[in-house]
């Protein structure tokens, strides 16, 4: 407690001593948030979002996505890669999730996830990005028993009849803690009818030092670049757009992970109609993405000593998605689709010259594995009363996967476990078709416009992925070089996992003072997941001396869990005057409980009780903030995946930002008191141990001062 007071009074008095200079912080969305995104379009879902007004204050502060989309409440991220982040809504973590990217999913293409959908987007390049942490449409998707987050990029912009448009921006930001930098360009040129736009970016930073005491985290190096082009078309048939993009990144270190990111390149081109008619309206996506993924050692994990291991990964996913909205009265809305996705996954380790274990073969992790999902949707949304309001669907989704033979690097005794693993997979049946039902109702109740009542209900299905069901490697090696939970166990695949269903009971309850007045939003919510993909234990690894490492090898199974907790945000103005600005206090906290059914122990990745407490403040160009951040100990943890506990703490964090004309200077500092902390959600850092030969989990990062600049045209 000590500890919280003494970090609450240097925030007071860190806030005081500049009193305009703080970066005001809209990502503290209070209320509920009707999200305006063409994947919620009519659709009546409260959820938290965040403009690209909010996103050029805080994009100086991350390179990674999914840092911004955690500010919200019940949102948290674990570790992985300095811009790939994994997101965990309500202690469902990502693979559970329904993530959409300009309307189309990404998949998974690598065996340690290492290139999450958010990593191909860029925070300085973002449009908007949005959380829904409740009940979810089941037009949005299915495939995921959670909550979703939906990113958009540069919408096309058009001019005035008979005008023509030039307008862009240029972006660059510094962060000393890490020695990291970055830039962006955004350029769109149309008249009335046609517009062109070219988004551009680059990020790179070195390794972090964690905070006073807890030295460098290695491995969380990395660099990449991204381009994108947009072409837009206004007609009398409707809008069309076709967008086509190029992401490259050379490296990007994982300090929880064996293997870093030595090369990930990866191309997509999305097509999107969109038709207003007097009945409703259509709407069609389509999409393809190719994804080349290589893993090996950079530098902190021996790689320039010529310690070598090849992984290769390539991925073709090709998809496409129709809805439609049918105005049957002024009362109600009937909204039809379908969908249809395809992944192609190959995995393969190339064998090391010289090497008695990796050779002489390739290593077949994943022979041209498939994952088509066929599905239809209907959703019913009704106005009964400007206060009521109603939405109930339906959903069904075929999901077909098969595999091809695998092989091992060979069939030595060394490799033997592996062999007869290799053996025995390519003998059983591994073709899987999975019936997925969904469903969902939302009733919205707003007596008065200071007053919203929400409860939802959801039925939700989610089939294994490729890994979870067609990983089989049994040796010490090859287990542990699958796995994105950076906890450095092994994990094995099991062909015979049944899909997780989830039923979830979500309501919220908003209540807020007129005008900009004080705000209140509490929202319960309670997930009972039948089928849960965890895991069992097959072994604890050993040293060559045969005592334990503290790792294990770990089976993907299906088991029963629960998760229920609470999220709260509000808001109070202290004051506002055209001499001193304005001023108010805003807050967020969340407490959660994921429990195991079957064992009664605690899940993994379960963030503890955190909250943010924010001091916000703006006169005329100056904007700002103050915010203190809390989380607690972490002391229900996952013995069978010997995760670690770790100590509660407290952050100060300070921002400021001056805008003027076309241009916007920030100013932030992250940790302002250099506080050591660990990550209660980062998992072991790996990267430290083969350097140091002490195993601890991952330090957060220390102080770090940011400034950026933009300037729009």
């Amino acid at each position: 407690m000590s500890v919280i007071l003494n970090a609450a009074r240097s925030a007071a008095v860190v806030y005081a001593l500049s009193a305009s200079s703080a970066l005001a912080q809209e990502a503290l969305a209070l209320p509920s948030i009707d999200v305006a995104s063409d994947s919620l379009a009519n659709t009546q879902v409260p959820g938290e979002a965040f403009s690209r007004a909010t996103l050029t204050r805080l994009r100086s502060t991350t390179s990674d996505a999914a840092a911004l989309v955690a500010r919200t409440p019940g949102v948290s991220t674990f570790g992985a890669g300095g811009f790939s982040g994994l997101p965990v809504i309500r202690g469902l973590e990502s693979q559970r999730l329904t993530i959409l990217v300009d309307g189309a999913s990404i998949d998974i293409s690598c065996p340690n996830q290492m290139n999450p959908p958010l990593s191909y987007v860029d925070p300085q390049t973002i449009d908007a990005i949005s959380a829904i942490t409740g009940v979810t449409p089941v037009s949005m998707g299915a495939d995921s028993i959670g909550g979703a987050i939906l990113v958009e990029t540069a919408a096309p912009r058009f001019a005035k009849a008979g005008g023509r448009l030039v307008t862009g921006e240029v972006s660059t930001y510094y962060r000393s803690n890490g020695d990291g930098a970055g830039g962006a360009v955004l350029f769109t040129a149309a008249d009335d009818q046609l517009s062109f736009t070219y988004s551009g970016s680059f990020a790179q930073a070195g390794n972090y030092e964690g905070g006073a005491g807890d030295g460098e985290v290695r491995s969380t190096e990395y660099q990449k670049t991204d381009h994108a082009i947009s072409l837009a078309a206004q007609t009398d048939a409707g809008l069309f757009e076709l967008k086509g993009g190029y992401h490259y990144a050379p490296y990007e270190g994982f300090p929880n992970q064996y293997m870093d990111m030595t090369s990930d390149r990866s191309w997509y081109l999305n097509g999107h109609w969109k038709g207003l008619f007097d009945w409703g309206d259509l709407d069609l996506r389509a999409f393809y993405r190719d994804t080349d993924h290589e893993m090996n050692f950079l530098a902190d994990k021996g790689g320039d000593t010529g310690r070598a291991m090849p992984m290769n990964t390539e991925v073709h996913s090709a998809g496409s998605t129709l809805k439609g909205d049918i105005l049957l009265s002024n009362r109600d809305t009937l909204r039809l689709g379908g969908e249809f996705h395809h992944q192609w996954l190959n995995d393969y380790w190339p064998a090391v010259a010289g090497s008695a274990m990796m050779g002489p073969d390739t290593y077949v992790n994943v022979n041209g594995a498939k994952r088509d999902r066929l599905g239809v949707f209907a959703e019913w949304e009704a106005l009964w009363t400007p206060q009521v309001t109603t939405l109930v669907g339906v959903r069904n989704d075929q999901v077909w996967m098969n595999t091809g033979r695998v092989q091992p690097y060979s069939a030595s005794m060394m490799n033997m476990a592996d062999a007869k693993a290799a053996a025995a997979f390519n003998a059983a049946d591994r073709k899987r078709h999975d019936s997925n039902w969904s469903a969902m109702a939302l009733l919205r109740y707003a007596p008065d416009q200071r007053t919203t009542f929400e409860i939802g209900y959801a039925r939700k299905s989610r089939s294994p992925n490729i890994y979870e069901r067609y990983s089989w490697g049994r040796g010490s090696m090859s287990s542990r070089m699958v796995g994105w939970f950076g906890d450095g166990n092994g994990y094995v695949g099991d062909v015979a996992l049944k899909p997780e269903r989830a039923d979830t009971v979500s309501a919220a309850a908003s209540l807020k003072g007129d005008g900009d007045g004080w705000a209140l939003r509490i929202a319960p919510y309670y997930t009972r997941v039948h089928d849960y993909i965890d895991v069992v234990k097959l072994a604890d690894f050993t040293d060559t001396t045969g005592a334990p490492t503290g790792f294990a090898q770990l089976q993907f199974a299906n088991r029963k869990a629960e998760f229920y907790g609470v999220d709260v945000s509000g808001a109070v103005p202290l004051w506002r005057s055209s001499v001193a600005g304005s001023t108010r206090l805003t807050a967020t906290a969340s407490w959660l409980r994921g429990r195991n059914l079957d064992g009664g122990g605690a899940l993994y990745h379960q963030m503890p009780f955190n909250a943010k407490l924010g001091l916000e403040h703006q006169l005329g160009g100056w904007e700002g903030a103050a915010e203190l951040e809390l989380v607690a100990d972490k002391n229900r943890v996952d013995a069978r995946r010997n995760e670690p506990r770790t100590a509660g703490y407290a952050l100060v964090n300070l921002r400021t930002g001056y805008a003027w004309g076309r241009y916007r200077l920030s100013l932030d500092m992250q940790n302002l008191l250099d506080k050591d902390h660990d990550l209660p959600l980062g998992g072991m850092s790996l990267g430290d141990l083969r350097a140091t030969g002490d195993l601890r989990p991952i330090p957060g990062r220390g102080r770090s001062v940011n400034i950026g600049l933009a300037a729009t045209f």
